[in-house]
């Protein structure tokens, strides 16, 4: 196994749900611990320059009460912004995409160890859910902390995002993270032919068939 694949083994990850004033939300959280100190950790998931380094480029009025946006991707508004402990966004994304919001916090172990935890908790279309489960978005926030990962250690991201992504790494990546995610979902309560079945379908959307 790589040392980028081996990363999969480094995130705790938990499925629930959660009462919304927009009715049930889903949650995914995941959990790992970084050798870096906390300022450095929140400062490389608020600095524009540094997000745009391991995850993608960002604009925006980035501060408390104003909007962002993700080239690409999602935006919103900066709900909570507590340095160097929390940040919560509201996370929107297409048309009437309903209630979703993201939460950061970060708890330091150590001068140079730092534990990171991100909550997304959404009201998902029931289509949605049922098809696919937590990997939906599991899958990405795991690269996401991947890349993360690879940005405090100085190694950076793959030159070549796109060709990272059809790599037989990356593949292998994702597989496990969907497999973690269904196990995950399994262990939330679902059962297992449909943790299983969510489980090929999140798989089969990141990992196509060559």
């Amino acid at each position: 196994m790589s040392e980028i694949v081996d990363q999969i083994n480094h995130v705790h990850r938990e499925v629930g749900s959660r009462e919304v004033p927009d009715g049930e939300a889903r949650t995914v959280l995941l959990r790992r611990t970084y050798d870096a100190a906390i300022e450095d950790v929140w400062d490389a998931c608020t600095d524009p320059e540094r997000i745009s380094r391991w995850f993608l480029p960002v604009s925006g009025d980035l501060k408390l009460g104003g909007h962002y946006q993700l080239t690409g991707n999602a935006g919103g508004e900066i709900l909570r912004c507590e340095p160097p402990r929390l940040l919560a966004v509201s996370w929107l994304f297409g048309e009437n995409p309903g209630f979703s919001e993201v939460e950061v916090r970060l708890t330091a172990e150590g001068e140079e160890r730092t534990v990171f935890e991100l909550e997304h908790v959404a009201v998902v279309p029931p289509e949605m859910w049922d098809q696919f489960g937590p990997g939906a978005v599991g899958v990405g926030w795991d690269g996401a902390l991947l890349g993360l990962a690879l940005h405090l250690t100085g190694e950076g991201a793959p030159a070549d995002p796109e060709a990272w992504a059809a790599s037989d790494e990356a593949r292998e990546f994702m597989t496990r993270s969907s497999e973690r995610w269904g196990a995950a979902y399994q262990v939330s309560g679902a059962p297992a032919d449909v943790a299983a079945a969510t489980t090929r379908a999140t798989t089969e959307f990141y990992v196509p068939a060559r």
